[in-house]
């Protein structure tokens, strides 16, 4: 009777030599069992079968070197380019991985020498849990490089939308991070909340994707500043990530159609961020077209154009009284009995008049923080009618 270790050589001989069809037989049971291998390109499936051929090489070297030497990760996977684990997902690697095993376990009884079958499908179970652990490192390193690119990429998406730069390297970059063909996009800011970067960013991201919506998310210093696309309702998507920012207000900019005109929505919601302190009861998050007047105050042009645009003009056209209404009714504490006799008229006349004046801008003047809104909208029209008739 051979010895076990005569009896081992001839085994792993037996193996030598059959590792061309059990290469063959693996990718052959690919093509059969999983769909997605069928899907490739034939680059891509080449590339596999160079990978399923060095495995089965490995294992021999592992076979021969007694089965103590733990298989090396480069030995199996560093056939392949560092691309194809973009292509095939650790799942998929998986299949394959499986595929191989059992072609090997399938034919250990006609490989092995009679006696040894079991000795040999142990080897093919503890080599495939070592590859296995190999796969799950080489993806792991590749999700960590690609995670330190994007950031990056995120970061400076966010820092050109920051800035107005919508330029063809910002297009590229919002492309790479699956933002080419993003719509319906708002800039929220806040302050920075406690812990590290990253896991603030991801924070974010969870939330972002529990309601559907599409994040990006960068941390400048003191202040964290996030995009939203795919968002129907900027104030609602808001509020499910709100509690991944800091203490303070959360300002949310208006919603725009695309990436490159966020830059609008950003500029709202840094400067609305800036002064809504000056509104102590704002709520969180608030919209940044809801500080208006407070962004009046720290000299934003956009938000005075806005409240002429919104309060000053639709009152100074539509006549009947309107703008005098607001005014009294401002200047009296908010009262309808002294506005309607100021005005001359019975005090259902006014509470008509304030009706109209909240349909047409939008604004209620018996809520304390519009009719502040108004108030400083009416200063901004008469000093921008006193200006037109000052003398050059």
């Amino acid at each position: 009777m051979p010895s076990r270790q005569d009896t081992s050589q001839v085994t792993l001989q037996r193996v030598e030599r059959a590792a061309g069809e059990l290469s063959t037989a693996a990718i052959r049971r690919m093509e059969a069992s999983h769909e997605w291998y069928r899907a490739l390109s034939a680059e891509d499936r080449s590339w596999v079968g160079l990978v399923a051929q060095a495995g089965i090489a490995a294992f021999i070297a592992w076979l021969r070197a007694g089965g103590d030497q733990v298989p090396v990760t480069a030995d199996v996977f560093g056939t392949a380019p560092r691309e194809l684990t973009r292509s095939i997902t650790l799942r998929q690697t998986l299949d394959l991985v499986r595929s191989v095993v059992d072609v090997v376990e399938l034919d250990a009884t006609a490989l092995a020498e009679p006696g040894e079958e079991q000795a040999l499908r142990e080897s093919v179970l503890r080599y495939s849990r070592e590859i296995a652990f190999a796969a799950a490192e080489v993806y792991a390193h590749a999700a960590e490089a690609r995670g330190a690119w994007d950031a990056r990429l995120e970061g400076l998406v966010v820092d050109a939308v920051l800035r107005g730069e919508a330029d063809d390297s910002m297009q590229s970059r919002a492309a790479a991070l699956g933002w080419g063909t993003t719509t319906r996009v708002a800039v929220i800011a806040g302050s920075t909340p406690a812990g590290s970067p990253a896991g603030v960013v991801d924070g974010l991201r969870r939330a972002a994707q529990k309601v559907g919506v599409d994040i990006l998310a960068a941390i400048q210093g003191r202040r964290l500043v996030c995009i939203l696309g795919n968002v129907d309702d900027p104030l609602e998507a808001t509020r499910a990530v709100a509690d991944h920012f800091g203490d303070g207000p959360v300002v949310v900019g208006p919603r725009v159609p695309h990436l490159f005109a966020a830059g609008r929505s950003a500029r709202a919601a840094l400067a609305g961020h800036s002064c809504a302190h000056a509104w102590p009861q704002a709520p969180r998050p608030v919209a940044a077209d809801d500080l208006l007047a407070e962004r009046v105050l720290v000299g934003d042009g956009p938000a005075r154009a806005l409240l002429l645009d919104r309060i000053w003009h639709p009152l100074v056209g539509a006549g009947g009284g309107l703008l005098d209404t607001a005014a009294v009714y401002l200047e009296s504490a908010g009262g309808l009995e002294g506005t309607a006799r100021l005005l001359f008229v019975h005090p259902n006349t006014v509470r008509y008049r304030l009706g109209k004046i909240a349909d047409l801008t939008g604004y209620q003047l018996t809520d304390q923080h519009d009719a502040h809104t108004v108030r400083i909208a009416l200063a901004l029209g008469r000093l921008s009618q006193s200006s037109r008739s000052r003398p050059a």
